[in-house]
């Protein structure tokens, strides 16, 4: 499946259940947010985005710990959980994605180029985590590659992550 149709999967099938969603990007920077809005509908689903480029905005917007960004770094499977919760919580949203890794052309905190954290939260009254995801994945490639299967990877996450 194209990233287009995993969002228009995405869209389509939070739409029937009438939840909603938020992004936290970071290596994606605004992709995963452009294909959601691409997919006519979106505005029933789609509540908005934080890109978090820089390691401060991930915890000045998403909510994400300075003791997380301390211990295990931007680019870590703790990150993107806590962002996923912290966008789904900024945007009051019913499901939050995050996107955290790197796309090159140098390696990040010691991780290799490709190296990517995806993320899906369900948070729950109280900001706990109700449901979460987390994938960790070694994406080959170009920086653009890299940066779309990002995207396709978080998409896949959250419907697979989906309850039946």
């Amino acid at each position: 499946m194209t990233a287009l149709q995993l969002a228009e999967e995405v869209i389509h099938t939070l739409a029937g259940r009438e939840e909603t969603l938020a992004t936290a990007e970071s290596l994606t920077g605004g992709l995963l947010g452009q294909l959601l809005t691409s997919v006519p509908g979106a505005s029933s689903v789609y509540r908005g985005g934080l890109i978090t480029y820089a390691t401060d905005l991930k915890s000045r917007l998403a909510g994400v710990a300075t003791e997380t960004l301390d211990r295990y770094g931007a680019v870590a499977e703790q990150t993107a959980v806590e962002m996923a919760l912290g966008c789904a919580r900024t945007c009051l949203a019913t499901w939050g994605l995050a996107t955290t890794g790197v796309a090159g052309p140098d390696p990040q905190e010691g991780k290799p180029v490709g190296t990517v954290f995806v993320a899906v939260a369900r948070p729950a009254a109280g900001g706990i985590a109700k449901l979460t995801e987390v994938r960790q994945l070694a994406l080959p490639g170009t920086r653009l590659a890299i940066r779309e299967h990002s995207a396709e990877g978080v998409l896949a996450l959250l419907l697979e992550s989906l309850p039946v």
